[in-house]
């Protein structure tokens, strides 16, 4: 009974060994081809494949992640009427990969991101409610992980983008990109599928504000 025990587990640790590594086979390929996807196209079909493999895996969130997090960019980037629509979509992938991981700072910066795209439908109209949205998911997820460069990635490249006249600017951004790139130089990813976006988008905020 012993050895049928001990044959059991053998063999029950072997088959989750391949599943984990089968999980990060699939997770790696769909991440550079989410690094290489140019058109709206490629990036629906990069989405499709991480809600495939969140449909295998179901106690993974970084495929909710990543799926909500290329939604919540087509909406900001959509030139379209759909950024709503879009917008929603990413808050109801995302919801999923929080319900798996509670109080997580990366899924509170895809949060902000959800928000600015909502803000940016009519931004004339929406700044005061998504506003403090936007703000108030970036100072969670401070909260969340002070070690974390993307709140404040996320945070410099908002002040960055808005003009001086509305509190935005250079002068105002730098101070905060100097810290996210102090942060991303000491940052050190959970592993090869983590999250680990945004340095060079902060050297080209602190280059562009040199």
């Amino acid at each position: 009974m012993k050895q049928l025990f001990i044959a059991f587990a053998l063999l029950f640790s072997t088959a989750t060994f391949a599943q984990s590594d089968k999980y990060m086979s699939a997770m790696k390929a769909n991440i550079q081809q989410m690094k290489d996807a140019k058109t709206s196209e490629e990036n629906i079909a990069v989405i499709q494949k991480f809600e495939r493999i969140a449909e295998a895996e179901k106690t993974q969130w970084l495929p909710y992640y990543y799926a909500a997090m290329l939604k919540a960019t087509m909406a900001i980037i959509s030139q379209e009427d759909n950024k709503d629509a879009l917008a929603d979509e990413a808050t109801t992938t995302l919801d999923k990969a929080d319900a798996l991981s509670k109080n997580n700072s990366e899924v509170l910066c895809i949060r902000s991101l959800i928000a600015t795209a909502k803000m940016l439908v009519n931004p004339q109209a929406r700044y005061m409610e998504f506003g403090m949205l936007i703000n108030k998911y970036i100072n969670e997820a401070k909260k969340a992980d002070a070690n974390n460069p993307r709140p404040y990635y996320l945070e410099a490249s908002n002040i960055f983008n808005t003009p001086k006249q509305f509190g935005g600017g250079c002068e105002k951004s730098k101070p905060i990109a100097e810290k996210a790139l102090q942060l991303y130089n000491s940052f050190k990813p959970e592993n090869e599928i983590a999250p680990n976006w945004g340095k060079e988008n902060i050297e080209q905020i602190l280059k562009a504000c040199n």
